[in-house]
């Protein structure tokens, strides 16, 4: 998928989960998410954290001895801004294209697209994910390795998508929408059949 269409899928999805926080009752913004030990509100607040600039980015990291997934736990549980707020910071992203050193801009996609569902799920809200933004974002995951290590999980698969054109791995056929597919490979827990 080109840049600019990811960009687009960013934009949208940036508009969308802004209109979303604004919906969450208050009382749901201290609610559990799927992340471990975040809640809504952290994750709405994590998904504007994609654009900081690399001299705080460096600074936060040094917090947190360089540890990736140390620096994005406490920027997160530490950000303690309102509903509001983090929809305001999600409008104000559009049109950016800044995303974090060393990465591209398949990461933001796919953060916005699972942390939505991180948010909508608990909730028992049904978001459905565009099928070409998700299966760009599944073929990122799958190929790049570290921190979800989704190649290496699910070596013994080969997970196909049956509404979009998706295929990853060697093994046995396990057959999923690609949003399931896409959570799974990021480490959420999804019931796919056939996979055991």
């Amino acid at each position: 998928m080109e840049d600019d269409i990811v960009w687009q899928h960013i934009d949208g999805q940036r508009i969308e989960v802004a209109a979303l926080v604004e919906r969450i009752d208050p009382s749901q913004w201290s609610a559990p998410s799927l992340c471990a030990g975040w809640t809504v509100g952290n994750v709405a607040a994590h998904l504007t954290h994609s654009a900081i600039g690399t001299p705080r980015m460096l600074w936060e990291a040094a917090r947190s001895g360089f540890r990736f997934n140390a620096v994005v736990h406490r920027m997160a549980v530490t950000d303690t801004r309102s509903p509001a707020q983090v929809a305001a910071q999600l409008r104000d992203l559009v049109g950016s294209r800044r995303h974090p050193p060393g990465t591209t801009a398949l990461e933001p996609l796919t953060d916005v697209l699972v942390h939505a569902q991180d948010i909508c799920i608990p909730l028992g809200i049904d978001r459905a994910m565009p099928a070409d933004a998700a299966a760009a974002a599944a073929e990122r995951v799958w190929t790049m390795g570290f921190p979800f290590h989704a190649r290496r999980r699910f070596s013994d698969y080969r997970l196909v998508a049956t509404d979009t054109n998706f295929a990853v791995g060697d093994g046995r056929e396990v057959f999923s929408p690609i949003r399931e597919l896409l959570l799974l490979l990021t480490g959420r827990s999804v019931h796919i059949p056939g996979l055991g």
